[in-house]
Parts: C-alpha cells; structure tokens; sequence
C-alpha cells in the first residue's frame, strides 16, 4: 500500500491511498523514484559503490 496524491484547485496537495481521486484522475505517488533509466551517471556510481563496498551484496550477513 503506497500513499498517492492528487492536487487540488488551490494547488494543495491531497493525500490518499486510491489509485484515482475523487473526479477520476490519475493520483501522483508521494515516493521518490528510485533510480531513473535516463540516469547517465548510473555507471560511475555503481562502480563507486562496489570500489567503496556499499552494495548490499557486500554486507555481511545480519545475525538473526
């Protein structure tokens, strides 16, 4: 279940959790995207990330 919103006339936003609002328009998700297919920085910064260890493929395990 994610939060979507929709803008009113005044232009505030309104938080709901349906897919369209009120007059059946498309609601907007309130969550950042997380990584863009237009990134042209994408490269470098995974090899930053397996240079420095930060991919969590790297992580040890967590004791359970």
């Amino acid at each position: 279940m994610f939060f979507q919103y929709y803008l009113k006339e005044q232009g505030d936003r309104v938080y709901m959790v349906k897919k369209l609002d009120p007059m059946g328009q498309q609601t907007r998700s309130t969550h950042p995207v997380h990584f863009s297919p237009d990134d042209k920085y994408s490269r470098h910064q995974i090899t930053i990330n397996k240079r420095f260890k930060v991919l969590m493929t790297q992580q040890p395990r967590p004791i359970l």
